[in-house]
């Protein structure tokens, strides 16, 4: 097996980081390995920065290869294909603890790659993914000021266990991916059956203390390399152009951009900038307006950032003119659209609005999951996030789904599946879609609220309403770079969201907390900061549910007459052969002739699952079904349909699977020549039982059902 030049090994953990042989043309490489698991990283930074850049391009792309679990890919193109989901979330969770430990005036692009090159489907690559790039970012010449740690929390039995194995994962009641540095958290995401507030605080300050080893690894490890980091070029605006902006627009700004309307404020900005633009060229600082506004925004951008955290830090104002601890206007309706949608629901805060929808679907609808690295198979719940541009009122491009509404879809989806019914309960599939009508910040969290309506108005039981709001930050530094002072933020809006320290989104039944994800812009939040924002969340979705519930209390007792009708039987495992019948004949015609779907459990159970348009249709299937069960007794009567005519009478099937002979004398209560003159094969016949002798051979008689009949 591969050894690189350097390794060392995380004290207790059964991870270890390795370096120095493989990619030595990046600006750092790593191998991080937990059981057979290993993911490669690699980290490399632009030498110059792009003409006209104005951001931070970011870059961090996970793949998993096929072959590191010895598979073959699927499809045509025996070849990796675009990120799968999983990808995505990955790429998406290592990049968001990385970005804020980047200097704020630092442009040069840097991308991260990281490459699963084995996995023991036990040990799952996510957080090895995350430690690997904080290594190679700490072992190169590439600013940076890391080391980071990242760990996933479950509980089983009230304990909690550090980086669970996937069957573990089965068995817990939270899964809490934590990142931090040495005495801060920096992200964490995850999800938690209902764990109640002081567990979830108990568990971040678990986590803060198993990270150490971690850091002290990849510090080890850097000791070896010693890299000096590299000289950059600042991108910042000019003191006089900043002075300048600040003495002329300063207050020309804040009237215009402090503003309950967001329509109104961003009108009312532009209008500012563009005079601001018009009078920098008349005072000949700059040739044209175009040249003047790509300065004056890196300049207007560092002077709204100062208004809006001064206003929360001196005067307790916000944006909006709303308190600290004030929730935006409420709207919550339910059955907004025909019942043809199975359960719909619209939720507005503020100018935050998201039209949610529920479908209800057959158990072969559910999604499957490649599980190239162990893990569920499929999920039977799944919620899908659109946000498309005319939501911020711009133009942009429509139909394609970003990583960004991958990542708020996945946070929703994991947030509402502590309280979806289990499988055996509610035996359906559940898409759930989210569809953004305007947003303001928090669109994630108008999605639970709004899941949550729509799945109780199309009557899935679910254990608990969820409600979700965010929490944001706005700090101030001393010398020493320690937090001196600090205002939280419930319901952010956009600006405060962008200008601030925190996007801090929890959802929650009565009960606790059930999905959760913390993003920073400051290099780390102390735990006492972040347990005060858990807690004021619990007071915002509180009040949020109770609007909430004023709409619809409990779930609907009935589902939609257009969804699926649904049941299961349960039939003699010796049976299943014959309700597929010789080549799927039996399972595909009981199917076409009464337009369903019938699922049959995989482990010999007998189990079968029926999905109908309509209760008739699936009476008539589940009788047919049952039937298998049945045998032909004496004296009864049956619909039978006849299988072949002899000269001495004809065969019927009268249950399925099952036969017997009606003799010709039994054909009617008059002379008949041949049975041909009666019936033909595949006519329908009512016939009775009139003996089954010790060798199991039916004698029916149709002379003796219409005796019956009459």
């Amino acid at each position: 097996m591969l050894k690189q030049k350097y390794g060392v090994e995380v004290n207790g953990m059964g991870m270890s980081f390795e370096s120095g042989t493989l990619a030595q043309r990046a600006n750092g490489a790593v191998t991080v390995r937990c059981g057979e698991t290993v993911v490669f990283v690699s980290a490399v930074m632009a030498r110059e920065v792009s003409p006209d850049q104005d951001f931070f391009p970011l870059t961090v792309d996970y793949r998993e290869k096929f072959s590191a679990a010895g598979r073959f890919p699927g499809g045509y193109v025996k070849r990796e294909g675009k990120p799968s989901e999983k990808e995505i979330l990955t790429s998406r969770l290592c990049d968001r603890p990385l970005r804020p430990l980047f200097p704020s005036d630092f442009l040069n692009e840097v991308q991260i790659i990281g490459l699963l090159l084995s996995t023991d489907q036990k040990n799952e690559p996510d957080i090895l993914m995350v430690n690997g790039a904080s290594a190679a970012l700490l072992c190169s010449d590439i600013p940076w000021n890391g080391p980071i740690g990242c760990v996933r929390i479950g509980q089983i039995n009230g304990e909690f266990i550090v980086n669970p194995t996937n069957d573990q994962q089965f068995e817990s009641d939270l899964d809490l991916i934590y990142v931090g540095n040495r005495d801060d958290a920096l992200m964490i995401e995850g999800c938690a059956d209902q764990l109640p507030e002081e567990r979830f605080i108990e568990a971040l300050r678990f986590a803060q203390n198993a990270i150490q080893p971690i850091l002290d690894a990849q510090e080890a490890l850097a000791k070896n390399f010693n890299r000096q980091k590299r000289t950059y070029v600042p991108h910042a605006a000019t003191a006089e152009l900043s002075e300048w902006c600040e003495a002329n627009f300063a207050e020309k700004l804040r009237s215009a951009w402090f503003n309950p309307c967001r329509q109104t404020a961003d009108e009312a900005v532009w209008t500012v900038k563009k005079e601001a633009a018009a009078r920098a060229v008349a005072e000949q600082k700059f040739e044209t307006e175009a040249e003047a506004a790509s300065a004056l925004n890196v300049a207007f951008e560092a002077l709204m950032e100062k208004l809006c955290r001064a206003a929360v830090l001196e005067r307790g104002e916000r944006l909006d003119g709303r308190g600290m601890e004030e929730i935006r206007p409420l709207g919550c309706a339910v059955d907004v659209l025909p019942k043809t949608v199975h359960g719909s629901a619209l939720f507005d805060r503020g100018q935050t609005q998201a039209l949610v929808s529920v479908t209800l679907g057959a158990g072969s609808d559910a999604q499957n999951l490649d599980a190239l690295t162990g893990g569920a198979q499929s999920k039977s719940f799944i919620l899908h996030y659109n946000f498309p541009p005319y939501t911020v009122g711009e133009t942009g491009r429509f139909g394609f789904v970003g990583r960004r509404e991958v990542g708020h879809g996945a946070l929703a989806e994991r947030s509402l599946l502590p309280v979806i019914p289990s499988e055996a309960e509610f035996p359906y599939a559940v898409r759930v879609v989210s569809d953004i009508m305007s947003s303001n910040g928090s669109t994630s969290m108008a999605s639970v609220c709004g899941g949550t309506l729509a799945l109780m108005d199309a009557g899935v039981p679910i254990s608990a309403p969820v409600s979700g709001i965010s929490i944001g930050l706005v700090t101030e530094y001393d010398a020493a770079h320690k937090i001196k002072k600090h205002q939280l933020l419930t319901d952010i809006i956009g600006d405060e969201d962008h200008f601030g320290d925190m996007d801090f989104k929890i959802c929650g039944t009565t009960r606790g907390i059930t999905g959760f994800q913390l993003d920073l812009k400051i290099d780390g939040l102390p735990l006492d900061i972040m347990a005060e924002a858990v807690r004021q969340n619990s007071r915002a979705r509180a009040k949020i549910l109770e609007k909430m519930l004023s709409a619809l209390e409990k779930p609907r007792a009935d589902i939609s007459p257009f969804a699926p009708q649904v049941t299961t039987v349960t039939i003699n495992p010796e049976k299943i052969g014959a309700l597929i019948g010789p080549g799927g004949k039996n399972i595909k015609q009981l199917t076409e002739t009464n337009d369903c779907q019938i699922d049959i459990a995989e482990d010999r159970s007998g189990k079968v699952t029926i999905y109908a348009r309509n209760k008739a249709s699936l009476q008539r299937v589940v009788d047919q079904i049952l039937a298998l069960d049945r045998k032909i007794e004496v004296g009864k009567v049956y619909q039978a349909i006849v299988k072949s005519i002899k000269d001495f009478g004809v065969f019927v099937e009268c249950l399925p699977g099952q036969e017997g002979m009606v003799h010709v004398s039994e054909l009617s209560d008059c002379r008949v020549n041949h049975p041909s003159d009666v019936c033909s094969v595949g006519d329908t016949m009512v016939v009775m039982c009139i003996d089954v002798d010790p060798k199991g051979r039916v004698r029916l008689s149709r002379k003796a059902a219409m005796g019956v009949k009459k």
